[in-house]
C-alpha cells in the first residue's frame, strides 16, 4: 500500500490561478488535472555510468520506481507529465533498463504518460516504443501552465502562461557551525515560472540562482516540504 503520508506532508501552492500539491516524493501534483509532474528522471544514468567504468550503486532505477508508482496510487493521477531529461545517455538504454521500464508500465497500464524532451533525451535517441510515453513539444500549454524543459531566459516573454520546467535540479544547502552541511532537492517559484527538483536520486546539484520574489519549498529527508523562502 502507498505511504498516505506523501499526500499529508504535501505542501499547497497557489499558483497562475491553480493549486499544485508539492510532493516528498519529488513530484507536483495538479489535483484540478488528475495530473503528476516530474521532470528529470534520468533513467539509465547508472547503467551509463557502469558502461564508462565507473561503480555506482545498483537499483537506483528501481527505487525511483517504486517511489514513482507510490505518488501515483496515492494521488490516483490518470496523466503524468514528465518534463525533460527522461533518458541519462545513449549508453543507459541498456536492455535491463528497457525492461524494466516496460515492467512497470504494464503496471500502470491505464496512465497517460507524455513528456517534453530535454537535452539529455536529445543525445540518448528515441524513448523506447515499449514505454508508451506521448512526445509533447516544447512549450505546450495546458490550462495556466507552459511545460518545458529548461527554464526560460526571458519568462515575461511567455506571459501569460506560467512556465514549469526541470532541467536545474536545485538544491538548497543548509549549513551548520559544528557538522555536515545537509543538501535538500527543493521546488522554486518565481512570479512567471517553477522549477521541479531532478525526480532520480542519482542526480547531482545544479545552481538555484533565484530573485527576492522567489519562493522555494526544500524536502527534508524525511521527505516533509517545507517552505524555507518567501517574498
Amino acid at each position: 500500500m502507498p505511504k498516505p503520508d506523501l499526500i499529508t506532508t504535501g505542501c499547497p501552492v497557489s499558483v497562475a490561478g491553480e493549486e499544485l500539491i508539492l510532493l516528498g516524493a519529488r513530484a507536483a501534483w495538479w489535483k484540478a488535472a488528475s495530473t503528476l509532474l516530474i521532470s528529470d528522471t534520468h533513467f539509465g544514468k547508472a547503467a551509463a555510468f557502469r558502461a564508462g567504468g565507473l561503480p555506482v550503486p545498483e537499483a537506483t532505477t528501481q527505487a525511483d520506481l517504486h517511489r514513482l508508482s507510490a505518488a501515483l496510487r496515492a494521488t490516483g493521477a490518470e496523466r503524468l507529465v514528465i518534463l525533460g531529461d527522461v533518458l541519462h545517455a545513449r549508453s543507459g538504454v541498456t536492455e535491463v533498463v528497457v525492461e524494466q521500464l516496460a515492467a512497470w508500465r504494464t503496471d500502470h497500464d491505464e496512465l497517460d504518460i507524455a513528456y517534453v524532451p530535454g537535452n539529455h533525451d536529445r543525445r540518448a535517441g528515441d524513448i523506447p516504443s515499449s514505454w508508451r510515453m506521448t512526445h509533447l513539444p516544447e512549450g505546450t500549454r495546458v490550462g495556466p501552465f507552459e511545460w518545458r524543459h529548461e527554464p526560460p531566459v526571458d519568462p515575461l516573454t511567455h506571459a501569460p502562461a506560467y512556465v514549469l520546467s526541470g532541467h536545474i535540479h536545485p538544491m538548497i544547502v543548509f549549513r551548520e557551525r559544528i557538522g555536515p552541511s545537509l543538501r535538500c532537492p527543493c521546488f522554486i517559484f518565481e512570479q512567471h515560472h517553477a522549477i521541479l527538483p531532478a525526480f532520480s536520486a542519482f542526480t547531482g546539484r545544479g545552481r538555484t540562482d533565484t530573485t527576492s520574489q522567489a519562493r522555494i519549498y526544500a524536502i527534508s529527508p524525511t521527505a516533509e516540504v517545507t517552505p524555507v523562502a518567501t517574498p
